[in-house]
């Protein structure tokens, strides 16, 4: 994946089939399955992949046991097929992980049971395992910091855990690299062309040079995700607004606060969400908040309440007390929760699954929907998309297709990012330069070469994409991967040919990023 090479393709007058406008887990997979389908398939993103919503999820791939909770049992049945199918074609990226619900009222254990026993019977050959109770015994052996008192035991259930920046840039290789599309970062789609009133491409900017493109297409689809009104608002000045943006925050504490590979759901907190304690890259991952918002922001912050409502339920189930001076990192994401009208509805209430629309002039929009459906998404949108196009129908093919990377038994670096099938290039690249071997920081897991690896192969053009998305060093500690910005400038400056200017530049810029990520003490 070459950005030079997918500039050349960009520039050429050929129409595309298809182009896609927003390069998160939607349009990422509305891309893939598009061009597995034999279209020809341009993707553009105004920012990096996954900059948004897409890389600061729970990093969950799960059926949803709060939409069973409130009776949305298609939304469940659909999200436990797509994650059987993520485990399946991506098992380089996706792997099976244990949770524990502790029970501390009477109720609990039969109610929580019966609900679980419902989600296995939903999954059914997709089930990752059999849920089932625990005595007060078998849950503090699983979970030997879970509150003791008043534990009266817990249920053992499965669904799956995901690195959701790298399944976005191995969604983004699979297009590029093993299926003939295209995808440009940094790259932004300026303004809608229009013929005869129709949606016929868009006029993209390269951000990086600041030059314009107009790009033809029979079809343009708007996969912008939180800001995907905005493009709706290119095509129709006066459309309303479809979104209702919430925020969700995570802390990222040390993995010494829940030790083992057992996570923790809390179905009920005081907002009516779950709470999640996840066990992740050797950190524990907690979350999340559910937050109305306005105008959406690329780089969203939490808010000072929201850290206290999950710092306030870490004290109430774990046996030690997390202080803002333990959070390693902290972010914020958006969802594009779409508006259920003006009914006062809370966003946590809001629908989870997807919705897709066809404008007068046909730029079609897909938003809304979550990580574990990506698939299923790409493919109700490429259906659509087809038919405004007038492009010959053929059937989908993602529901069996191996991402890039996948190997019969995934292979795996000691540390830090999953690489699958290239993990013995990377090893190799680790031996092509002294010093390319060594830890790229004492507290976090990725070596120098990664960093190589990124720019050569993955698009990555600033320090940000490597310390955020490429490997997740901003996540697991921030102030680790400020310290590590001055050694990520001067290689990715060496494999880019930038000069030192960009190099200051670019440090001070993702140190002022990363403070966005420390709490004050």
């Amino acid at each position: 994946m070459n950005r030079d090479h997918a500039l050349d393709q960009l520039r050429d007058p050929e129409p595309w089939d298809i182009l896609v406008v927003g390069g998160g887990a939607t349009g990422l997979g509305v891309a893939v399955e598009a061009a597995s389908r034999g279209y020809r398939t341009l993707l553009v993103e105004r920012h990096d992949f996954a900059k948004g919503t897409s890389s600061r999820s729970t990093k969950l791939v799960h059926g949803g046991v709060r939409y069973l909770a409130q009776g949305n049992v298609s939304l469940v049945l659909e999200a436990l097929r797509e994650r059987g199918l993520l485990l399946r074609n991506a098992p380089h990226l996706v792997r099976n992980l244990p949770f524990v619900v502790p029970n501390y009222d009477w109720w609990e254990a039969p109610y929580y049971g019966t609900g679980l026993k419902l989600y296995d019977l939903l999954a059914g050959r997709m089930g990752l395992g059999p849920s089932r109770h625990l005595s007060r015994e078998e849950t503090l052996e699983r979970i030997p910091t879970i509150e003791p008192e008043g534990l009266r035991g817990g249920i053992l259930y499965y669904d799956a855990q995901f690195d959701d920046a790298r399944l976005a840039i191995t969604l983004a290789r699979t297009l590029a690299d093993g299926l003939g599309g295209t995808a440009v970062n940094y790259a932004e789609a300026a303004a809608l062309l229009k013929e005869d009133g129709k949606v016929c491409g868009a006029v993209v900017r390269d951000l990086e040079t600041e030059t314009e493109h107009d790009v033809r297409a029979g079809v343009v689809i708007n996969a912008a995700g939180v800001f995907a009104d905005g493009l709706r608002r290119m095509d129709e000045p006066d459309s309303p607004p479809l979104l209702a943006p919430s925020q969700g925050i995570h802390l990222v504490l040390d993995r010494s606060f829940l030790p083992g590979d057992y996570a923790i759901m809390i179905p009920h907190t005081d907002d009516r969400r779950v709470l999640f304690a996840v066990p992740w890259r050797g950190r524990v991952v907690l979350g999340t908040t559910d937050t109305p918002v306005g105008e959406p922001s690329p780089e969203p912050r939490p808010l000072p309440q929201e850290v206290e409502f999950l710092l306030t339920h870490a004290v109430r189930y774990l046996t030690r007390d997390p202080t803002p001076a333990d959070v390693l990192s902290c972010f914020a994401g958006l969802r594009p929760l779409v508006r259920a009208g003006k009914d006062g509805k809370s966003t946590s209430s809001l629908a989870r699954d997807h919705t897709l629309l066809v404008s007068p002039s046909g730029l079609v929009t897909i938003t809304g929907g979550k990580w574990t459906t990506y698939r299923k998404m790409g493919e109700d949108t490429v259906d659509e998309a087809a038919r405004v196009a007038g492009l010959e129908a053929r059937p989908s093919v993602t529901a069996s297709l191996g991402l890039h990377g996948w190997t019969e038994r995934p292979v795996q670096p000691p540390e830090g990012t999953s690489y699958g099938a290239d993990a013995r290039a990377v090893a190799r690249l680790a031996a092509e330069h002294p010093g390319w071997g060594e830890h790229l920081h004492l507290r976090l897991p990725y070596r120098v070469c990664e960093v190589v690896w990124a720019a050569r192969h993955e698009m990555a053009r600033t320090v940000e994409d490597v310390l955020a998305r490429r490997t997740r060093a901003l996540l697991l500690d921030a102030r680790a991967s400020a310290e590590a910005a001055p050694a990520v400038a001067r290689l990715l400056a060496g494999e880019l040919g930038r000069d030192a200017v960009w190099e200051r530049r670019q440090v001070e810029d993702y140190r002022e990023l990363a403070g966005g990520y420390v709490l004050a003490s």
